[in-house]
């Protein structure tokens, strides 16, 4: 599978819900609490974190791997 670089210099809050609950007509996972659905997107990692603290929000800071580029040769499909 290959993985796309859209979006790849955003840095985003995502809130966690506390309480997943389970839709009785459909048996989905869902939730009361609406910030579950909210995303918040900045351009940079410092304006993430200054608005976390700005607005007492607990975040957990998640770094994004570095990406690991494996060079290959249609022909190596062929050699093994």
């Amino acid at each position: 599978m290959q993985s796309g670089l859209k979006k790849f210099d955003k840095w985003i809050i995502e809130f966690i819900t506390n309480d997943p609950t389970i839709n009785p007509l459909m048996g989905w996972e869902s939730s009361n609490d609406t910030y579950s659905e909210l995303k918040i997107e900045f351009a940079t990692k410092e304006l993430a974190i200054d608005y976390a603290k700005k607005n007492k929000i607990e975040y957990e800071l998640i770094e994004p791997k570095e990406r690991k580029i494996v060079k290959k040769s249609y022909s190596d499909n062929f050699l093994k």
